[in-house]
């Protein structure tokens, strides 16, 4: 499997989480946060897709971080529906995976810049599989302390693990994305 491939793949699975966490969500309590110095899913989803957009918008001919972003905006809470939220998170991933779709492996090795800093498209990549991810987190924490008990988990349930690594042992080993089974 090539890189870019495997990235898009992470990338997705990360979206997913968090989309099975907003899911669980009514509208309201997608705008809830904790105290005033938190940020709301809404707030944070907000941020990634701007980031999603000035990241990976024109990423060989500009700079990452556009002049027309304001980072300081994305944490400010402007919207008033669960669906106009989600239109703006998809637009950022549509940014991102479009950028994916159109970049070849011999690309990786190119310098794009961020911030004036110059990095190749590969660690670009990998910094926003750490940034996303770290977001993402934030996410499903706070869809789990707004849900409490009654949040589905994501992943091996509490208690589960034992019988689940009985269930993957017993199968013959293999080479592939985690992700290809759906598994947790």
């Amino acid at each position: 499997m090539d890189r870019i491939k495997v990235y898009k793949k992470q990338f997705e699975y990360y979206k997913g989480l968090a989309e099975k966490s907003i899911d669980q969500l009514s509208d309201d309590q997608l705008f809830e946060t904790a105290n005033a110095g938190c940020n709301s899913i809404a707030v944070i989803m907000k941020h990634i897709s701007g980031n999603m957009h000035s990241r990976w918008t024109n990423i060989f001919e500009e700079d990452g971080e556009k002049e027309w972003r304001n980072r300081d905006e994305e944490f400010i809470d402007r919207f008033n529906t669960k669906a106009e939220v989600l239109e703006y998170w998809n637009s950022g991933w549509a940014v991102l995976f479009h950028t994916l779709s159109v970049v070849s492996e011999n690309e990786l090795d190119r310098i794009i810049y961020i911030r004036n800093m110059g990095c190749t498209v590969h660690d670009a990549i990998i910094r926003q599989l750490c940034h996303y991810p770290y977001h993402v987190g934030q996410i499903v924490h706070i869809a789990k302390n707004i849900k409490g008990e009654s949040f589905k988990s994501l992943s091996i349930p509490k208690g589960a693990s034992k019988g689940y690594n009985a269930t993957r042992f017993d199968k013959k080993k293999t080479i592939k994305h985690f992700t290809d089974d759906n598994e947790k």
